[in-house]
């Protein structure tokens, strides 16, 4: 029982946390019961399949932790940028909003390390979709390779300045280093299903300790009476 929380008539936490609920355990339940034993194991060994292949791939270009000691790693990866970050410049905040331009949303950043991506496949993803992944983080690391060797200007780059969204492009006013095209299409694949995101860079920073709304303030409501 948590005190200010719960009395002696009410129910107590059903998990960790005092307001926890219980009908979030019936997802995990009913995957389980319709996979069964067999279908469990598959997915398991799939999802192992799908890190592996992708760490294989990634490690063209970027250093992934925590491996054993057949160079494997289990259902997840953790990819290590940071060496890059003194070659170019480049944060893990570059490479995930950079993905956004290739049409995905970034995987886990910065965590369990300050500084990297947690990848993790799964079993429910195709081998078309992990190469379309594999070959966008790819193609970024070419992109900091152009940062790294001075063709690309080190403050003002397709990475420092992604996402761009469709507004950006199509001003009057552009101004970068770089074509149009490279920064909203930087990929075939992205030319043929684009994803525009509807805001550019962000300070994650000022975002994270101070809320913003975008929704209409309450006045607004009042009026509409």
């Amino acid at each position: 029982m948590v005190e200010g929380v719960s009395s002696d008539k009410a129910m107590r936490a059903v998990s960790a946390a005092p307001f926890g609920s219980a009908s979030i355990l019936l997802i995990s339940y009913a995957y389980i019961k319709m996979m069964g034993t067999d279908g469990l194991k598959k997915a398991t060994a799939t999802a192992i399949l799908n890190a592996n292949y992708m760490k294989h791939r990634l490690a063209e270009g970027y250093e992934v932790l925590f491996t054993g000691q057949n160079g494997t790693v289990a259902h997840e990866m953790v990819v290590d940028p940071r060496p890059l970050k003194i070659t170019s410049g480049v944060q893990v905040e570059d490479i995930a909003k950079r993905l956004i331009d290739y049409g995905f949303h970034a995987p886990t950043v910065s965590f369990p390390i300050p500084g990297t991506l947690m990848i993790e496949p799964t079993e429910s993803e195709s081998k078309a979709e992990l190469d379309r992944f594999c070959d966008a983080l790819l193609s970024i690391r070419k992109e900091i390779a152009e940062i790294e060797n001075g063709s690309a200007d080190k403050e003002d780059n397709v990475l420092k300045n992604a996402p761009h969204t469709a507004e950006s492009v199509i001003s009057s006013d552009w101004n970068r280093p770089y074509s149009r095209e490279k920064a909203a299409y930087p990929s075939e694949d992205a030319k043929q299903n684009k994803f525009w995101p509807s805001v550019g860079r962000v300070d994650n920073t000022y975002g994270d300790r101070n809320l913003v709304c975008s929704c209409l303030p309450i006045s607004a409501y009042a009026e509409m009476e």
